[in-house]
């Protein structure tokens, strides 16, 4: 796997924009976010431009634009950031985890059988 860098919850927030659709400007960017949060214009660029430097966003010119595009796909973030939980919070142990959000939450009667069935199969 390639090196996938650290990204912030924040950052998350720009990264999920842009992987669900790109590229995207810095105003729709912050347009799209101005819905979901309170961040100034000026908050947004900077978390661009983190991501840019983190290698985890890329850019071309397009005029006087930037269009803006994921440098890093979601599946290899959602990878990395579940390992690093993983080891963090139950020392790379899965099945403590497991059950934790098994006991901790309700599941429905159709969660619980494709559970079943993941774990019979061997499949995600």
């Amino acid at each position: 796997m390639k090196n996938i860098p650290k990204i912030t919850a924040a950052e998350y927030e720009i990264m999920k924009i842009l992987w669900d659709n790109y590229p995207l400007t810095a105003n729709k960017i912050i347009e799209t976010l101005s819905s979901k949060t309170h961040w100034t214009s000026k908050t947004v660029r900077t978390l661009i431009n983190r991501l840019v430097k983190k290698k985890a966003i890329k850019y071309e010119q397009d005029g006087k634009s930037y269009l803006y595009s994921p440098a890093v796909c979601r599946s290899e973030c959602v990878a990395e950031e579940s390992a690093s939980f993983l080891n963090r919070m139950f020392d790379g142990a899965l099945m403590p985890m497991l059950t934790h959000f098994v006991k901790s939450k309700k599941l429905k009667p159709e969660d619980i059988e494709k559970l079943k069935s993941i774990l019979e199969s061997g499949e995600d």
